[in-house]
């Protein structure tokens, strides 16, 4: 339309000014002094930080600090007359809106030093919730915009990628007369009905939603980690779901990923008297029984590798699954078997501690590890094992998907090709057209020009 005339694009911007002051003891003091005779006078550099009392009451609504008897009493620093501290904080946005720069050099007696910011900014990866999309992050680079025009930092934007995670969700349940109850003050009794434990009323359950502390539909932490352990609490939550999409809280799902880690402490705990001792060398052959589990073995190694750096922990853990199942699977009657198990054990010790990491400890020592797995390099998958023996080629007919084939890594050519025009789509697709080109792909693609 500007081209015609008839328009001018425009960008409408839907700032606020942000009112940074806070009327509650929780955050930085504002370091101004109020002075009947000068006005409003910084606190001098020589007596910063200003502290906050220890000795605060919380017994009464407002500010505390407004009921402080001494703290708010100071000297002028120009005149040296009685006057007033600013007793209003400022908004914990001030100060995490420029964290990352100053742990560039946190132990400095500068804020920022511009060589440090330099080398160390922008952070490589910013993951947060999608609430951080509105005030954290725009905050942030309104920060880092304002560092650099002062010649604090030599960037404009703070983050080099980011990642908004989903949330977690819960049920909610309301009492009979209307208050929010926790998930532990509700009791599930035979046939569906749901009642409070206090008094044994009908509680009405609502849909699953964003957790939240007004409405009580939170899992506490500390009750998982009490009852389950935190690397239950993790892997759970990790399998669930992709970290962008919410999670659903369910039992059921704790559940099963507390019975996955007994059974991977009883896979290591089951094979000890049947393994080559930790670190002995690598047999001179394997049977196909062996070479098979060792492909499984650097598949998961390749495939969790990609999925973590990807942030798909969800596939990554869903491979760890196979991997167990296939090493679970497997019967070790040679040396060389055995030493084909221990490798596969170590491999799902070290490829859950990223997850795991109590588990992944305890059982990388019981395999004989003398050094912690926090301190051994990530498993590096043979390029060799980890491809797949059979490819599957996409077969085309003038650029359309007609069908695919799956044959044996590096088939000829020839043979790709009797097989692609062998597909029924493909055959109605040319249609008795006499073929002028057909275009092989080695392991990828086949096109048919008619």
């Amino acid at each position: 339309m500007a081209a015609d005339g008839r328009g001018q694009a425009t960008v409408n911007f839907r700032l606020r000014d942000w009112l940074v002051s806070r009327q509650r003891y929780w955050g930085c003091p504002i370091p101004v002094i109020h002075c009947e005779a000068c006005g409003i006078v910084p606190v001098p550099d020589e007596d910063l930080p200003v502290r906050l009392p220890d000795d605060i009451s919380f017994d009464q609504p407002g500010n505390p600090l407004d009921r402080h008897p001494t703290w708010q009493h100071a000297p002028c620093p120009r005149c040296a007359k009685p006057a007033r501290r600013e007793t209003d904080t400022f908004d914990t946005f001030v100060d995490s809106s420029w964290y990352f720069a100053r742990f560039c050099t946190p132990r400095s007696t500068s804020a920022v030093e511009k060589d440090a910011l330099d080398y160390w900014l922008p952070v490589d990866q910013y993951i947060g919730g999608v609430e951080h999309a509105i005030l954290h992050l725009l905050y942030s680079r309104f920060f880092t915009r304002a560092m650099s025009k002062t010649g604090h930092a030599g960037l404009d934007e703070p983050f080099a990628g980011l990642f908004t995670q989903g949330m977690v969700c819960h049920e909610s349940y309301r009492s009979s007369d209307g208050r929010w109850l926790y998930p532990e003050e509700i009791e599930r009794r035979d046939g569906g009905a749901v009642v409070e434990i206090a008094t044994g009323k009908q509680v009405t359950v609502g849909r699953r939603e964003v957790m939240s502390k007004s409405k009580k539909n939170v899992v506490a932490p500390g009750a998982i980690i009490d009852q389950f352990g935190a690397d239950v609490a993790r892997w759970f939550m990790l399998s669930d779901s992709p970290p962008e999409r919410d999670l659903e809280w369910s039992e059921a799902g704790v559940d099963g990923a507390w019975r996955f880690c007994q059974r991977l402490y009883r896979m290591v705990d089951g094979a000890q008297g049947g393994l080559p001792p930790y670190g002995a060398p690598a047999p001179a052959a394997f049977a196909e029984p062996a070479t098979a589990l060792r492909r499984a073995v650097h598949k998961a190694i390749a495939g969790v590798t990609e999925d973590v750096e990807k942030l798909h922990f969800n596939r990554a853990v869903a491979r760890i699954y196979e991997l167990a199942n296939a090493v679970s699977g497997f019967k070790a009657e040679t040396p060389a078997d055995a030493w084909v198990l221990r490798e596969g054990l170590e491999t799902l010790a070290r490829l859950i501690g990223p997850m795991m990491p109590h588990l992944a400890e305890e059982l990388w020592s019981k395999l004989g590890a003398k050094e912690l797995i926090a301190a051994t390099p990530w498993p590096e998958a043979d390029p060799a094992l980890a491809r797949d023996d059979v490819v599957v080629i996409a077969v085309q007919v003038m650029g359309k998907l007609r069908g695919t084939v799956e044959v044996a890594r590096g088939t000829a050519d020839e043979a790709v090709k009797t097989a692609a025009l062998a597909l029924p789509n493909v055959v109605r697709a040319v249609d008795g057209k006499p073929i002028r080109k057909v275009v092989v792909v080695r392991d990828k693609i086949v096109n048919v020009v008619v």
